[in-house]
């Protein structure tokens, strides 16, 4: 086991010596809504891989161009230190608001996806209306645009990627059209065999217009042959490897269906007047004032039609393993994810920290917002205040204009602000929820110092990541992720705090009690539940969004796995091919 605790003061105590550091963790008895045990759906899960990959990274200053002189560094890095949830997504069936139901759905769901939006309706002439447009909600949707959305059923998506010139074409919901009719799609995850299907449907004459793999769904569904809509959705997805959680939207039906890992969440509502709702997080339900039924269980197809909801789980059910970073940053703390409060959850981390890494201070502070609630439950486990002491702008946007004079740490300055009234000349306890690559953490500890702090301990509510995850969420290479290189102590002296601590995973799994078999740890242990399969998109889309042409064609978000799916014969020869042309 390694040791999670670096510090320069005697006082610290380390998260080694806790019991729970070198036992088996115990499954305590559920004894809060924290520890409701969701559905369980047993057994084996596939053999384990780790993988490299690049991370690349564009500038977004406005001179788009590398500060040779190294004196501050870039926004777009600060900004880019914490992982990314890839989207969010939405459907609702059934109220003639449907559309700026939608609108408002995808407005609490921002905060998975900031840089694409889109709504799809069908209306009562069974035609399916889209719009689509790169940025926030607000600003791709407008009054006269929702007006063109008529209908009782939509479905929403909002989106993260990497940069690209030609975007729009990957935003969705997607929309195609084929024998049976009309169907729309919106996908939260990342399918890890995409590449192996789309050699294989590109050499049965598919022809791809985006570079998205959610688009690979829509061709598995046009050349089925099940009917009806339902058995076409499930034969599909029987052929997916990874996580999604998808809405579809036909003539007459709105379909939900999740992984059979569950990895990424999705929920089921209903408003007052019988209108049924799906999202990503119970915090889109509560805005539209739906009340929360539950999830979409792992491996289950939802169908809503004229006759109601029916429930379909026709697809296999391994060993359910949903993404721990939910609870730790990803969600917001007043949503319910896999069944528990993530503000609980997130309380508790900080209360098992100050528990197993105490350390003499005077205040307790969070780096906002991701690190405040955590933050809360440190201070209240510990009996030290909980003081605001660093002010985040929510003003801030993805391009400025840069100083003429050179500023250190110009881009955590833009975004944070100590409050001198609050360090000056006190021992200070900071909560973050993560650290990535560290860059972020050595000038928050930095800023917090030259505010007057006498002491700064790092308090950290998650174990260190050391691997990349290829379900749906951005995170860096593992070269770039500083507890991929460096132990904890070499990580202290590289971001300059007096001591540092992280949650650890024996303890992490031990708050999730008999559920923790239940979640996703490879982004802590490069154990993969699902093994690549080829090459494997690092990120939910290609860095080059949008790119037409052959998939060989297409550099630099590719991972090499080390199987192939077995299947034709012809399709693996074409796959071992194609490989060889495409750079890693």
């Amino acid at each position: 086991m390694a040791n999670y605790t670096a510090s320069t003061t005697p006082t610290l105590s380390p998260l080694s010596s806790s019991s729970s550091s070198s036992k088996t963790p115990s499954s305590p008895k559920p004894t809060s809504s924290l520890f409701r045990k969701p559905p369980s759906l047993s057994h084996s899960h596939k053999a384990l891989i780790a993988t490299a990959s690049k991370n690349p990274i564009a500038g977004v200053i406005s001179s788009n161009k590398p500060n040779p002189d190294n004196n501050y560094d870039s926004f777009f890095d600060d900004d880019d230190e914490k992982p990314r949830e890839e989207c969010g997504v939405v459907g609702i069936y059934g109220d003639p608001e449907a559309s700026r139901l939608a609108y408002l759905a995808l407005h609490a769901l921002q905060h998975r996806g900031q840089e694409g939006a889109g709504i799809v309706t069908v209306d009562s002439d069974n035609i399916l209306h889209s719009v689509t447009g790169v940025g926030l909600v607000s600003d791709v949707f407008t009054e006269h645009k929702l007006d063109q959305l008529p209908g009782d059923s939509a479905i929403g998506h909002v989106r993260y990627s990497t940069a690209g010139a030609s975007m729009l074409k990957n935003v969705q919901p997607f929309v195609a059209g084929y024998r049976f009719g009309s169907v729309g799609v919106a996908h939260n995850g990342n399918l890890v065999n995409y590449h192996a299907l789309r050699i294989m449907l590109e050499d049965n004459g598919s022809i791809f217009n985006t570079s998205s793999d959610t688009e690979v769904v829509l061709h598995l569904m046009a050349i089925s042959k099940a009917r009806p809509l339902s058995l076409r959705i499930v034969q599909a997805c029987e052929q997916l490897e990874g996580a999604y959680s998808m809405v579809f939207l036909t003539e007459d039906k709105l379909v939900a269906v999740r992984d059979p890992f569950g990895f990424r969440p999705l929920v089921m509502g209903r408003r007052s007047n019988g209108a049924v709702v799906f999202a990503s997080e119970t915090c889109a339900l509560d805005l539209i004032e739906a009340t929360y039924e539950r999830e979409v269980y792992p491996g289950e197809v939802l169908v809503v039609d004229k006759d109601g909801v029916q429930s379909l789980c026709q697809m296999p059910h391994p060993e359910t393993k949903s993404c721990i970073f939910e609870h730790i940053y990803f969600a917001l703390p007043n949503s319910v994810v896999f069944g528990r409060s993530v503000y609980e959850s997130r309380r508790a981390f900080g209360e098992m920290l100050a528990t197993e890494a105490p350390v003499d201070c005077d205040v307790v502070i969070a780096v906002p917002d991701s690190g405040v609630v955590a933050a809360l439950g440190y201070a209240a486990k510990a009996g030290v205040p909980f003081q605001q002491g660093l002010i985040r702008s929510h003003y801030v946007g993805r391009t400025f204009i840069e100083p003429s004079q050179k500023i250190r740490d110009f881009g955590v300055k833009l975004k944070l602000s100590p409050v001198k009234a609050v360090l000056e000349g006190k021992r200070v306890v900071v909560v973050d929820d993560s650290i990535v690559r560290g860059t972020t953490s050595s000038k928050i500890v930095r800023l917090i110092k030259e505010a007057g702090a006498k002491e700064v301990h790092m308090r950290i509510a998650s174990p260190p990541i050391i691997a990349s995850c290829y379900y749906g969420v951005d995170t860096p290479s593992p070269e770039e992720l500083i507890s991929n290189r460096m132990n904890v102590e070499e990580i202290r002296e590289f971001i300059g705090s007096d001591s540092l601590a992280f949650l650890e995973i024996d303890s992490l799994k031990k708050l999730l009690g008999s559920d923790s078999p239940n979640y996703c740890y490879a982004c802590f242990s490069g154990k993969y539940p699902v093994e690549p399969t080829g090459k494997v998109k690092r990120v939910g889309d290609f860095v080059d969004d949008g790119l037409n042409g052959s998939i060989g064609s297409i550099d630099g978000g590719w991972v090499q796995g080390t199987r192939i799916q077995e299947g034709n014969r012809d399709s693996k020869q074409k796959l071992e091919e194609e490989e060889e042309k495409v750079p890693i």
